[in-house]
């Protein structure tokens, strides 16, 4: 049995306003160990595997590399967003 690894799909980022690059199902190795570094304070581990992210066009294919590679995996579903239509004049209305 390999590393345990989560299936997501992307938010998108705060600094766009469209969902450009949010298509995509992620597999993310989870990191072992990470150690704070006492002299600079950053996180470090060496686990290479807490780099490695693959992209996958759909979560299926995403489900069957992990099963095809004995990857222990947890998917985490992407949340509905809500959207409010709203017009113009509403700021006038209330």
């Amino acid at each position: 049995m390999m590393k345990k690894a989560k299936i997501f799909k992307p938010n998108k980022s705060p600094m766009q306003s469209g969902l450009g690059k949010t298509n995509k199902w992620i597999l993310e190795f989870e990191t072992n160990n990470p150690s704070k570094n006492p002299l600079m304070g950053w996180v470090s581990s060496n686990d290479t595997y807490g780099e490695l992210k693959l992209e996958f066009s759909t979560k299926e294919l995403a489900i069957n590399y992990a099963k095809k590679k004995k990857i222990d995996f947890e998917i985490i579903e992407p949340k509905k967003r809500k959207i409010i239509k709203k017009s113009y004049a509403n700021n006038f209305l209330e």
